[in-house]
């Protein structure tokens, strides 16, 4: 998994494949709803999401990282496999269709696929950001504080929310730059 996480990683003592570090089902059992919801802001998919999220507790059950630091350092890491699998296409659409095979009645096909080129445009925006504003963005519009965001981050709290409107002007260039003509 290719992040780069914000704490010192001298705490961190990796762990061999084999090797489950004791407090990992309770860091699942509290922060797995968050990992996920913070992947499936960026990827729009909850198998996706879902898919991401085991990445990220594998990763962490092999760190040293601190429990008490666990939700800052999996949403983190969370975002960042996230805007990895956009970004390398290794997405997994196919999987997701089949599990999940559309319904027979969709009420308007012109209004759904309006919808997923939205949402596959702002991904796209979204991955070509600079990676600390994209994941401050993804963290706060998952429901983060600016705290954990700062805290997720090594940044200032006060520096958050300018981060994150940087981030949001940043990402309308984007979508401007790379606007449909009609």
């Amino acid at each position: 998994m290719d992040v780069a996480l914000s704490w010192d990683r001298k705490d961190s003592v990796a762990r061999s494949a084999d090797e489950v570090r004791p407090d990992l089902e309770q860091v699942f059992r509290d922060s797995y709803r968050r990992v996920v919801a913070v992947a499936a802001r960026v990827l729009g998919s909850r198998d996706e999401a879902e898919d991401v999220a085991q990445e990220v507790f594998l990763t962490f059950g092999r760190s040293g990282v601190p429990a008490g630091e666990a939700l800052p350092w999996l949403s983190v890491a969370a975002a960042h496999t996230a805007l990895n699998h956009i970004r390398t296409g290794k997405r997994r659409a196919g999987r997701e269709e089949a599990a999940h095979p559309r319904d027979a009645t969709v009420p308007d096909v012109a209004e759904a696929v309006v919808a997923r080129e939205e949402r596959r445009r702002v991904r796209a925006a979204l991955s070509r950001l600079p990676r600390k504003q994209a994941v401050a963005l993804v963290l706060r519009h998952s429901g983060l504080s600016y705290t954990e965001v700062a805290a997720a981050l090594d940044v200032s709290p006060g520096s958050v929310g300018t981060i994150v409107r940087r981030a949001e002007s940043a990402l309308r260039k984007e979508l401007n730059r790379h606007a449909p003509s009609e």
